[in-house]
Parts: structure tokens; C-alpha cells; sequence
């Protein structure tokens, strides 16, 4: 992977403070690295629950396709084009289902980086936090050995007023104790100074050197110049761990908006391929033809071209007259026997008289 160098000055030209023990600016780049890493992880678990969704949908689009029916009993060329629907609805299901694993992938990708990135974070910061309790320490240890030096220097103003204000005292023991606490406190209190006595000092001190080491003075120096080491040892190493957060952020910022990116070029591909789909659903849509399924329909389930003869009215007593009107035909069929017409009887005197009209008989009271 490409790592991008940020132009910008770094984060140990922004992070620095007046106060020797402050870590704020410290502070504010791991908090702010720990919110990067958290930003990762809220995106890895965005393409795991992307996954999910997409691999739901693919199954279920899945089953729809290949259980529930779809035009089953269509003909022809419009059974054509359901069928290559089917089959397209089917490999969009498909796709959907890979490109749920292609999403897993890249959350698995990213959950490697960040972890990456906190282990070298940590290593990091466990020498800084080395650097800062050693810092501190020392610091604490110099300010003890300030205020002991500033306590023993008190001491010796004091001395030396006692010894101004008693040198016109006759006492001679007591001027002698004067002298040796002055001796004394210049003793604790500075470093290879000399004590400049105001009048012959007394005998007990002839022996004594003019000039003496401060126990006080000197373990502050030491403390100081220690103090003073170890701020030029946490100042490299302070810059050095901003070098490394200000790369590991930089490689971040790269990695995520990369894997973003990646993430919405592989939904358009998604889109993509599931219009190429559907377009060879629509090119079979338009080689279907309205006449030749009608046409097949027809040649498949014909019965015939003739139609049925209409039902002709047949008088029970005269069959002769049931023939059909001219150019219609009566259809198959047996023939049946019909008795004729009974015989007129004779008119006989007194007997009622029967008159034929047509085919009715009148009877005549």
C-alpha cells in the first residue's frame, strides 16, 4: 500500500507545552488515534451487517426463484423469456450471495490494519509511558533537592544577620557559636563559596578550610543536570512517537477512505452486472411474438374447422317435413319409423261431421 506523506508540520510542532511535566498534546494524538481505530471498527462492522443483509437477500431471492411459480403453463416464446427471467433472477441471487463473502473479506482486511495499528501504537506508548514516570520522578526528586537547597540558603541569611547584629557583643562564646552555625549553614547551603569572616574567626576554626562543598547546593545541581537529561531524552523520544503517529495516522486516513472507496465501486459493479442481467431478460422480452404464440396455441390444441349443424324441431307424427331448410344440413344420424295419419272414417247420418284442414282435424258437433 501507497503511504501518502502528509504535507502538513507535524504533530510535534503542534503538541508541545511550557510545562515540563504536561502531556496534554500527548494525550490529545493517542485519543485521537484511539478514535480512528473506533472509526475502523464502526466501518467493519458496518460491511459485516452489509454482508449479512446482502447474503439474506440473496437466498431469499434465491427461493423465490426456484419455489414459489412464475407463468409455469405459458407457451412458446413468451415461455422462452421466463425462462432466461428466471434464470437471471437467479444469478442476481447469486451475485448478491458473493458479493456478501467479497464484503466479509474486506471487514476481515480492515479488522488486520487496526489491529496492526494498535500493536504498534502500543509499543509506543510503552515508552513514552516509560519516558513520562521517569520524567516525573526526576522532576519530583529536583524539587525536593530546590527546596532543601532554598531551606539551607535561608539558613545562612539567617546566620549571617545573627553574626552582623552581634559583633559589638563582649561575649566571645557567644560570637563563637555565631561563627560556627554561619560556617555551617554556608557549608549546606552553597557550593565552594567563600566565608568571609567579619572579625578573626575563633580558634576552634583555624583549622577548618575557607572553602567547603554544599551538600545542598551540590545535590541540586545533580538533580538538575539529571532532571535536564532525561527532558532532552523524553524530547526525542516525543518526537520520534509523533513521527511514528503522525505515519500511522496518515497510512489510516489512506487505508479507510481506500477501503470506502473500494466498498461503493463494488455495489456499483453490483448494479452493474444485475442491469446486464435484466437487458438479457429484455432482448428475450423482445424476440417474443404475440402471433406466433397465438399461432402455436392454436396448432397445438385445434379440434377441427367445421361447426357443429344446428338442432332442427322434428314433428313426432310427420317425419316427412323434417328435412332440413336447403343449404343446411341435418347431420348423421338413424331413421326412425313414424305411423301415419289414422284413416277418415265415413260420415255417417247422425254422427258428428270431420272436416280435414291442412294437417289438423276438426271435429264438428
Amino acid at each position: 500500500m501507497r503511504l501518502y506523506v502528509c504535507i502538513l508540520p507535524g504533530y510535534d510542532k503542534w503538541v508541545t507545552s511550557s510545562d515540563i511535566l504536561s502531556t496534554i498534546g500527548y494525550d490529545n494524538i493517542v485519543q485521537h488515534l484511539n478514535n480512528g481505530r473506533k472509526n475502523c471498527k464502526e466501518f467493519e462492522d458496518f460491511l459485516k451487517e452489509r454482508a449479512a443483509v446482502e447474503e439474506k437477500y440473496g437466498k431469499d431471492l434465491l427461493n423465490l426463484g426456484r419455489k414459489r411459480p412464475c407463468g409455469q403453463s405459458e407457451i412458446n416464446t413468451l415461455k422462452q423469456a421466463l425462462e432466461v427471467f428466471k434464470q437471471q433472477v437467479d444469478n442476481v441471487a447469486q451475485c448478491h450471495i458473493q458479493l456478501a463473502h467479497t464484503l466479509r473479506e474486506e471487514a476481515r482486511k480492515m479488522e488486520e490494519f487496526r489491529e496492526k495499528q494498535k500493536l504498534q501504537q502500543k509499543k509506543t506508548e510503552l515508552i513514552m509511558d516509560a519516558v513520562h514516570k521517569q520524567r516525573s520522578l526526576q522532576f519530583k526528586k529536583t524539587m525536593n533537592a530546590k527546596k532543601n537547597y532554598e531551606q539551607k540558603c535561608r539558613d545562612k541569611d539567617e546566620a549571617e544577620q545573627a553574626v552582623h547584629r552581634s559583633a559589638n557583643l563582649v561575649n566571645s562564646r557567644q560570637q563563637e557559636k555565631l561563627f560556627v552555625k554561619l560556617a555551617t549553614s554556608k557549608t549546606a547551603a552553597e557550593d565552594s563559596e567563600p566565608v568571609w569572616w567579619v572579625q578573626e574567626p575563633p580558634s576552634c576554626l583555624d583549622s577548618e578550610p575557607r572553602h567547603v562543598h554544599s551538600t545542598a547546593d551540590k545535590a541540586y545541581m545533580l538533580h538538575v543536570n539529571m532532571l535536564d537529561k532525561i527532558r532532552e531524552e523524553w524530547q526525542s523520544e516525543h518526537i520520534k512517537a509523533c513521527e511514528v503517529f503522525e505515519a500511522q495516522e496518515c497510512e489510516r486516513i489512506n487505508f479507510f477512505r481506500n477501503a470506502l472507496w473500494l466498498h461503493v465501486n463494488q455495489l456499483s459493479q453490483q448494479c452493474v452486472t444485475s442491469d446486464d442481467m435484466y437487458e438479457g431478460v429484455r432482448k428475450s422480452l423482445e424476440t417474443c411474438s404475440i402471433e406466433k404464440d397465438i399461432e402455436y396455441f392454436v396448432n397445438q390444441r385445434k379440434t377441427g374447422q367445421s361447426p357443429p349443424a344446428p338442432v332442427m324441431y322434428e314433428n313426432f307424427y310427420c317425419p316427412q317435413r323434417n328435412a332440413a331448410p336447403p343449404g343446411k344440413a341435418t347431420g348423421p344420424g338413424p331413421t326412425v319409423a313414424r305411423r301415419g295419419l289414422p284413416p277418415v272414417p265415413p260420415s255417417v247420418q247422425g254422427d258428428p261431421d270431420y272436416s280435414l284442414l291442412a294437417d289438423y282435424s276438426l271435429l264438428y258437433q
